[in-house]
């Protein structure tokens, strides 16, 4: 695999493959920012909880220091784009009006329980929406790198980190592979390009099926 940077766009670029309009689509922290870039469905609506509906990717000479998403990255508007407060951006989650949810992870377990707001011991940015989506959203899709940075598998039998909700998600991916979760239990769906099934095997502590 290549640098991070190529190993979190090949992630963000298959995640986009899930996303056909017309959809409204929160994109979370981290890798999901990215999924942006390679979506090429112009009914895909981005959703922020701070309050914007038509996000679009922004070029460095356009940015606009007071237009940021939920992670305090810069953003553009898209033409038609609509602006809300926080409470109102709260209430289309919880209403179940986004279609679907990408979200990046710390763990993730073999019932599609994810654990993304909280370490033990350490002061982290806290849970932002990710609650909330997990409630609403009507389809969760994880992205995340399939180890840590000292190589421990991120896809666990039982999360060690307090979990965010007690709803599974419904798809995992890594750049290692693709799982989809049926009935709390992981099937794997997909292999990246050039990845072998021993080493999913080697790099997943979680148990699955193929």
């Amino acid at each position: 695999m290549g640098n991070k940077q190529e190993m979190q766009e090949l992630i963000a670029k298959r995640a986009a493959k899930e996303l056909t309009g017309p959809c409204v689509v929160n994109l979370g922290i981290g890798i999901p920012t990215l999924v942006a870039k390679f979506i090429e469905d112009d009914h895909v609506y981005l959703h922020t909880e701070n309050g914007l509906l038509g996000v679009i990717d922004v070029e460095e000479d356009d940015i606009d220091p007071n237009l940021v998403n939920a992670g305090k990255l810069p953003v553009g508007e898209a033409v038609g784009a609509a602006y809300f407060n926080s409470a109102e951006s709260f209430a289309m989650i919880r209403g179940k009006h986004v279609d679907a949810a990408i979200l990046g992870v710390l763990q993730v377990d073999q019932t599609g329980s994810i654990a993304n707001w909280a370490v033990p011991g350490k002061n982290i940015m806290g849970v932002g929406g990710a609650m909330d989506l997990l409630v609403g959203a009507k389809k969760v899709i994880v992205t995340t790198t399939h180890t840590s940075k000292d190589g421990k598998s991120k896809i666990l039998k039982e999360c060690t980190y307090p979990i965010t909700s007690t709803r599974s998600v419904d798809m995992i991916i890594t750049e290692l592979a693709v799982f989809e979760v049926v009935d709390k239990t992981l099937k794997l769906v997909e292999r990246m390009p050039g990845v072998t099934i021993e080493e999913v095997r080697e790099k997943t502590e979680a148990d699955f099926t193929e």
